[in-house]
């Protein structure tokens, strides 16, 4: 039980808490020698100020940079929406994991070794490329209307509309951006017209692999290297992708990180607007040397063509020289053969 106050001190709080118990006296010494701030007055909206408001005005040949849409801009779907195709359109090598709920705590650690696995690599601007590689998780409807988007629409067929101006001028405006009603005109038109799609189309095979819960990696370039040291990491096996030892990253083999990349599974990428299964992509990261090494190869193939077809010239040449030079001796012979007689009746009397 807390201890009771006293009489005393119970009658000094008591006049503390309300002043008008405490005497005139003790109120003039408890008074600041500073004059008591006042509180600001409030402003309200005047007459004056709805006046300046007014003169602001919008030139007279101004268009809403609005365009009108087939779906609302300002909500989250929208947004994810763009930047979903910007990353398409944008991005060269993106791999696609099925995942199966991963924790939290699993996404920490399964990039934390993606991270230390590309920070690693030893390749020209490794740096950079290690920087803005990216696990993310994505929303898969809306992922696979962006697909759509970047495969059906082409914004430079798209016809300008004519739009009125503030002061009644019509102006033409080309409204082609993912969410107009041009993107989803085309949309519908490529999808559901009853014919199948192209089997070439980047959508066509892309689309089945779009079911339940979905992963991108993403890579600001093709860089062999770095795709091989990732699939060391997310998609390891035994002898082209061997995952790390225990050794080297001891990570890796945290119970945590082991539930977090069980949970993850590779059913395809799409590299240079191309797609590749599980194959593909391991093929594209197995190339020796990356990129330089493919380089070399391709100029190695293109010198030995070259030399090939020289060297072919060249013997064509050789064996027409060598024709028409014993053509022309046997000619010779023919035409003059009292000379030949002569130079062995000569040889004969030597």
């Amino acid at each position: 039980m807390a201890p009771r106050l006293r009489c005393a001190a119970a009658r000094g709080l008591g006049s503390a808490v309300n002043p008008s118990r405490i005497p005139s006296r003790s109120a003039v010494l408890l008074l600041p020698s500073a004059p008591v701030p006042v509180a600001a007055t409030r402003q309200y909206a005047t007459a004056a100020a709805a006046s300046k408001m007014s003169s602001f005005r919008l030139p007279a040949d101004y268009v809403p940079d609005q365009a009108p849409t087939a779906r609302p801009s300002d909500t989250r779907k929208s947004q994810l929406l763009r930047t979903y195709t910007s990353l398409l359109r944008s991005t060269p090598l993106i791999l696609i994991f099925q995942h199966s709920n991963l924790t939290a705590v699993e996404w920490a650690a399964v990039r934390r070794e993606l991270k230390l696995a590309l920070g690693n690599v030893e390749a020209t601007d490794s740096a950079d490329v290690a920087s803005k590689a990216q696990l993310q998780i994505i929303r898969t409807r809306i992922f696979d209307v962006a697909l759509k988007i970047v495969e059906f629409h082409d914004p430079s067929k798209v016809k300008p509309t004519t739009v009125s101006a503030l002061n009644g001028d019509r102006v033409k405006v080309v409204y082609n951006h993912d969410l107009s009603k041009a993107a989803h005109k085309a949309v519908q038109k490529a999808t559901k017209s009853g014919e199948p799609l192209p089997e070439d189309s980047a959508y066509s095979q892309l689309a089945p692999l779009l079911v339940g819960p979905m992963a991108i990696f993403t890579l600001p370039a093709v860089s062999p290297q770095h795709l091989a040291a990732a699939l060391r990491i997310l998609s390891p096996t035994p002898k082209t992708f061997p995952a790390p030892s225990k050794k080297k990253s001891p990570g890796y083999w945290d119970p945590i990180a082991q539930a977090g990349f069980q949970k993850l599974m590779l059913v395809g990428g799409r590299i240079e607007d191309k797609v590749f299964d599980l194959d593909g992509v391991k093929w594209v990261g197995g190339i020796e040397n990356g990129l330089e090494g493919l380089r070399a190869q391709l100029v190695y193939m293109l010198q030995s063509a070259g030399l090939g077809l020289t060297s072919a010239l060249d013997g064509a040449g050789k064996s027409l020289w060598l024709t028409l030079e014993s053509r022309r001796s046997i000619l010779e012979e023919e035409q003059n053969p009292k000379k030949e007689e002569e130079g062995e009746k000569k040889e004969e009397s030597s």
